[in-house]
């Protein structure tokens, strides 16, 4: 699988920037042959995420280290919650603490912020939806760390998914030849790929009406009552996905529109990640 791949060779990167050609804090003052435990810990309360990517963490550094999970993905925590134990050399337990580390503090992090974006949600029908506003190289874990929080996975690059935004439409010279020339793409190359269109304005809304051949319409940076207007003229043909500027204050205000999806782009990319650490017991 492609995801699998890109999370391999993030941690592959990941301990060579780290360990380089050894750890010798390690190295100088930790027998080879020392074994120890040490326990994950909760400084600071909520979501945990990517457990799965730490014990291969801990498997890519040394096989033999064992990982007792206490928790589950996707668990709200509190400050002094145990959420694992690892048991192993104690050179290795040393080479991959910040590595493990880094990766569940971010990831829990954002699996926290999306939670509450999906909890201003609940009642109405809309999903929030990640994007690509990403940290190069860690995307696979950023919307891992979505979808485990309760959001939404957008696409994944520009290789899954048709979106003709602002900058498509202009340099093709319109939202209808925009989409024409999309969907000729498609007929072309063979290949089986949605189609979402951004619109900036009502009237683009009632072109796209129009034009049809699309499989879900973005509405940029719309007012609440344009969006609810917007909802009401689509009436179910295609899906809807309201993007720009959603924030906790107003998202739920945008759920209530009727809107199908809610892109948030900070849930990735305006986040604070969660304290924790990993103590020798």
């Amino acid at each position: 699988m492609l995801y699998e791949k890109f999370i391999d060779q993030l941690i592959d990167l990941a301990i060579a920037e780290d360990i380089g050609d050894g750890d010798h804090s390690s190295l100088s003052c930790i027998p080879y042959a020392a074994t120890g435990s040490v326990h994950l810990k909760m400084k600071q309360e909520g979501v945990i995420a990517g457990l799965n990517v730490a014990q291969r963490i801990y498997n890519k550094i040394d096989s033999g280290v064992a990982v007792e999970m206490l928790k589950a993905d996707g668990e709200f925590l509190y400050p002094g919650d145990i959420v694992f134990v690892a048991t192993g050399r104690v050179q290795s337990l040393l080479q991959a603490e910040r590595i493990v580390l880094n990766v569940l503090q971010r990831m829990s992090g954002i699996a926290t912020q999306t939670r509450q974006y999906v909890k201003l949600c609940e009642g109405a029908k809309a999903r929030v939806l990640d994007t690509r506003k990403t940290t190069p190289g860690m995307r696979v874990l950023e919307k891992m760390a979505v979808a485990i929080g309760g959001g939404m996975n957008h696409r994944m690059g520009l290789f899954d998914m048709i979106m003709l935004k602002d900058n498509h439409i202009d340099f093709a010279g319109g939202i209808d030849l925009a989409i024409k020339k999309a969907q000729d793409y498609l007929s072309a190359s063979g290949r089986n790929l949605d189609i979402e269109i951004e619109t900036r304005s009502l009237s683009d809304v009632e072109t796209v009406l129009r034009i049809g051949g699309i499989r879900r319409i973005m509405l940029d940076n719309f007012s609440i009552p344009d969006t609810r207007k917007a909802v009401e003229m689509i009436n179910g043909r295609f899906e809807t996905e309201s993007s720009g500027g959603i924030t906790l204050e107003t998202i739920r205000e945008y759920a209530l529109c009727g809107v199908d999806f809610i892109s948030v782009g900070a849930i990735t990319h305006q986040i604070k990640s969660i304290d924790m650490n990993l103590k020798k017991i």
